[in-house]
């Protein structure tokens, strides 16, 4: 009877130990990992403050998503050549020099640009109701017409260049809450700018899966902290005081959204 007790109390911790193992093998990739991150405004950390001398124009923050997991994770290297304003052209141009065969992780939110997300706003803002409708449909004709061979574009070269690195695609969120009494743009302007986000990060899903990478959703954990929500914003309203920062996650929003749904996606 001891032996089996014995016997069974070995099997026990050699499970848990496994499951320990197991466990313990994301953290030991990630700090091995060589980690660049790309993209755009939402990824160099563009209303989140605290921007890096280097970074200039490009508005590089420490409390941007791929800064933040460099913090907490510590890959063995970190590289952000993330850009404010970037296209996937810019990317494809300018950023994927970044990547080697060496590199381990790559992170990348692209694609807003491509579809004129800061016009689009500025127009709905300025003209009303009518003329930001049109702009969201022009926007979403483009989409659906371009977007996808745009993107598919970036993630060839990335592949191209870092053929053994987990690639995860990063989204975008949701502007509004809807159904709320909410100052400024009408409901009809606020749903159909949503409607044109949610086709953007539907292309991206689609194309990133199709490139075998993986895509990080951030739109639901925004939820509770959009504009016209009644929670903590977690994105900046229209600043005519510094019109760049308007419509990008605030630090809150890189910490509470963008870090967590990356390092899950990221493993």
């Amino acid at each position: 009877m001891r032996r089996s007790r014995l016997t069974t109390l070995a099997l026990s911790v050699a499970t848990s130990l496994g499951a320990m193992l197991a466990f313990a093998v994301p953290a030991q990739a990630a700090a091995t990992d060589r980690y660049v991150a790309l993209g755009d405004s939402y990824a160099s950390g563009v209303g989140a403050d605290s921007y890096t001398a280097e970074s200039g124009s490009c508005q590089r923050s420490t409390n941007a998503y791929p800064a933040l997991y460099n913090a907490n994770i510590h890959p063995a290297s970190y590289r952000s050549v993330a850009c404010s304003g970037a296209t996937t052209t810019d990317v494809v141009n300018n950023q994927l020099s970044a990547l080697s065969s060496t590199t381990t992780l790559v992170s990348v939110t692209i694609g807003g640009n491509d579809v004129g997300f800061s016009s689009i706003m500025t127009t709905c803002v300025l003209q009303g109701e009518t003329q930001c409708v049109a702009a969201v449909q022009a926007a979403e004709d483009k989409a659906r017409a371009q977007l996808s061979g745009l993107l598919a574009n970036v993630y060839n070269g990335i592949r191209t260049r870092a053929p053994s690195a987990r690639v995860v695609v990063v989204g975008y969120p949701v502007f509004y809450q809807l159904g709320t009494l909410c100052a400024g743009l009408s409901a009809t302007s606020r749903a159909k700018i949503n409607e044109g986000i949610n086709l953007v990060d539907d292309i991206t899903r689609s194309a990133a899966g199709s490139a075998g990478f993986t895509f990080a959703d951030v739109r639901s954990i925004f939820v509770g902290h959009q504009l016209c929500s009644y929670g903590t914003k977690w994105l900046h309203a229209l600043n005519y005081l510094n019109i760049g920062i308007s419509y990008h996650p605030t630090a809150a929003g890189q910490s509470g959204g963008y870090y967590p749904v990356f390092r899950n996606a990221a493993g």
